[in-house]
C-alpha cells in the first residue's frame, strides 16, 4: 500500500484521511492551524466509536485505522508519499504556495492533488515544476459517506497521472467521474440554479423558504430543499463557491450571487453550525404553504434551470452525459439524473419554460443552451 498524505485536518481532510487509513494505507495528516490536529484526533476517535456502536467496525479495526494515521504539525513528514491530497481553504495563492512546498518534499513520481471545489487546477499546477503530476480530486462532504469523487485533469496533467489517481480513488470504493477543468467542475457548476433560482423566487416574494423547500422535496423528490441544504453546507461556504464560479465565468449572469445569501453570511447566519441560517434552529420549523399548483410552478422553474445547466455542461464537453447524471445523483443526491429527467418530462417543455422566463425577465440568465434548442429542433433525446 502506498503512503498517502492529507494537508488540512478540517472536516474534509480528516474524512479523506479516515478513508485512506480504512483502506489500509499509511496516512500522514498534517495541519498547523491552532488546535486543528488535536480536534481532528478527537473527532475521528468519536466517529470511529460511533461506527463501533453501529457494528460497522470492530474495536480492533478502529485501532488499526488510528495506528495507520500519523497526526503531525511537521510538513516534512509527508516525505515518501505517493499521493498527497490538499484540503485547505479555497484560497488560490495559499494553495499555490503550498503546492510548491509539497513538490520540494516528495519524490518525482508522487501525485499531488487538490480537493478544491471550484478553483483552477491549471493555475494551482502552475506553481509546480512537474505540473503534469498535479490533478484535482474533489470529494464531497462528508467524505467517508458520500460516494462521488470528481477527478479533474488540467491541461498540464498527464494521462498517466489521471489514470493512476482514478485507479487509487476507485480502489477506495468511490464512484469517480472525469470533469474538465472549468469553474465548479460538474456538481458545483450544474447545481448553482438549485440555490440561486430558489433565492430569486424568495426575493420576488413568490414563496418563503419553507414553501420552496417543500415544493422541491414533496413534488420533486429531492432529499433536501435548497434552503435546508444551504444551511447544512454553510452559507459562508455556499456563497464563496457561488462568488468564485461567478467571477471565474467572467461574471456570467447565470451564476450571479444573491444579496440575500451575502447578508446571511455577513450577519453570521451560517446555518446549522451557527444555530441560525435561513431557519432558526432554536425554534420549531415554520410551516410551508402546501399549495400544489404553486409548488409545481416553483419546482418547474428550478428544474428547468438545472436541466439547462446540465445540458450546457454537456454542450461544452465538461463531462460525458453519463458522468453528468452520475455526478448529480451521487454527489448531491438528486432523485434523478438531470438529462434523463429532461427526456422524461420532454426537452421541448424545458425549452418553453426557459423561453418564457427569458421573455418575462429579459435576462441572459435564462438563455437556453444551444444544445437544448438543437435537440428540440431535431426531435432528439439525451438517451
Amino acid at each position: 500500500m502506498i503512503k498517502v498524505s492529507v494537508i488540512g485536518a478540517g472536516t474534509m481532510g480528516s474524512g479523506i484521511a479516515q478513508i485512506a487509513a480504512t483502506k489500509g494505507h499509511k496516512v500522514c495528516l498534517y495541519d498547523t492551524f491552532d488546535g486543528a490536529i488535536e480536534n481532528a484526533q478527537k473527532k475521528l476517535n468519536k466517529i470511529l466509536n460511533r461506527l463501533i456502536e453501529k457494528e460497522r467496525i470492530t474495536k480492533e479495526e478502529k485501532e488499526n485505522i488510528l495506528n495507520k494515521i500519523s497526526f503531525t504539525k511537521d510538513i516534512r513528514e509527508i516525505k515518501g508519499s505517493k499521493l498527497v491530497i490538499e484540503a485547505i481553504i479555497e484560497n488560490l495563492d495559499l494553495k499555490k504556495k503550498l503546492f510548491k512546498t509539497i513538490e520540494d518534499l516528495v519524490d518525482a513520481d508522487c501525485i499531488i492533488a487538490s480537493n478544491t471545489s471550484s478553483l483552477s487546477i491549471a493555475s494551482i499546477s502552475g506553481a509546480c515544476e512537474k505540473a503534469e503530476r498535479v490533478i484535482g480530486v474533489h470529494f464531497f462532504n462528508p467524505a467517508p459517506l458520500m460516494p462521488l469523487v470528481e477527478i479533474i485533469p488540467s491541461v498540464q496533467t498527464s494521462k498517466k497521472t489521471m489514470d493512476h489517481a482514478k485507479s487509487i480513488i476507485d480502489s477506495w470504493g468511490k464512484i469517480t467521474v472525469i470533469a474538465k477543468d472549468t469553474p465548479g467542475f460538474i456538481v458545483n457548476r450544474v447545481a448553482r440554479p438549485f440555490y440561486g433560482e430558489a433565492i430569486r423566487i424568495y426575493e420576488e416574494g413568490i414563496a418563503d423558504f419553507a414553501t420552496i423547500d417543500w415544493s422541491l422535496k414533496e413534488l420533486g423528490g429531492f432529499r433536501m430543499g435548497p434552503f435546508e441544504l444551504m444551511d447544512y453546507i454553510g452559507n459562508d461556504i455556499n456563497y464563496t463557491v457561488t462568488e468564485t464560479v461567478f467571477t471565474a465565468f467572467y461574471y456570467d449572469s447565470r451564476y450571479k450571487p444573491s444579496f440575500t445569501q451575502r447578508r446571511m453570511m455577513e450577519a453570521g447566519y451560517l446555518g446549522r453550525k451557527s444555530g441560525r441560517g435561513y431557519y432558526d434552529y432554536s425554534k420549531d420549523m415554520p410551516k410551508a404553504n402546501q399549495d400544489r399548483n404553486l409548488g409545481k410552478k416553483i419546482l418547474w422553474r428550478i428544474l428547468s434551470m438545472l436541466i439547462n445547466e446540465a445540458a450546457d455542461a454537456l454542450f461544452l464537453n465538461i463531462a460525458t452525459k453519463g458522468d453528468i447524471d452520475l455526478a448529480m445523483t451521487k454527489g448531491v443526491n438528486y432523485p434523478k439524473g438531470l438529462l434523463s429527467w429532461a427526456d422524461e418530462i420532454g426537452i421541448n417543455n424545458v425549452l418553453e419554460e426557459l423561453k418564457k422566463l427569458q421573455e418575462e425577465y429579459g435576462e441572459d440568465r435564462y438563455r437556453p443552451s444551444p444544445l437544448i434548442k438543437r435537440m428540440v429542433k431535431d426531435n432528439a433525446t439525451f438517451y
